[in-house]
């Protein structure tokens, strides 16, 4: 009786191995849309649409998304691939073969955010693109949400991900006008 409950455990372990692989699969619908409609969108890897869209993306990639429609400042949002619930459940229930089959695959992964919705800024107008929910509640601006992003994004895509947000940027920025007030100060001084 012991070896078929083992038997039966291992066949449980194997077929839980890599679940979210099964479940998910390696890619997702992944839907982009604007306030206003009509924007062009270009993604990193050079597919493109206008929005409302919907492609087929790979769940382990990170991306960038570069929006342009006319009469409205142009931006860009970094799709953050981050690792879903499954990793955990898959660990504890599956063990590391099925993590290791769901990390390989991208299947333990998701995009953040999604579905993505932006307002668009008009130009002059001096507002910000916003990320908005599906109830079209406003999230957080376009550059909040690519300040934080950025390190996650930039370690996977790279120079791809643009320069770091003015937040990433700051302490360099207050360290470069420390040295250059010593300089002055120590000119002034001679």
């Amino acid at each position: 009786m012991n070896k078929l409950y083992t038997a039966l455990a291992a066949a449980a372990a194997v077929g839980l191995s890599g679940c979210a692989t099964v479940v998910n699969g390696p890619n997702l619908d992944y839907a982009v849309n604007t306030t206003p409609e009509g924007a062009d969108i270009t993604f990193l890897d050079g597919r493109t649409c206008t929005t409302p869209c919907e492609l087929v993306m790979p769940r382990k990639d990170s991306s960038r998304v570069d929006i342009v429609r006319e009469g409205y400042e142009p931006t860009y949002v970094l799709l953050w691939s981050k690792a879903g619930g499954a990793t955990f459940g898959n660990i504890l229930l599956g063990g590391g073969i099925g993590a290791a089959v769901d990390a390989g695959s991208g299947a333990n992964r998701f995009l953040s955010p999604r579905p993505l919705i932006v307002r668009l800024a008009p130009v002059g107008s001096g507002e910000e693109a916003v990320l908005l929910d599906k109830k079209g509640e406003v999230i957080m601006t376009v550059a909040q949400h690519n300040a934080e992003a950025y390190e996650k994004v930039a370690k996977q895509i790279g120079d791809a991900a643009g320069e770091a947000p003015l937040e990433a940027t700051a302490e360099a920025t207050a360290e470069e006008v420390a040295v250059e007030e010593a300089a002055a100060e120590a000119a002034t001084s001679e």
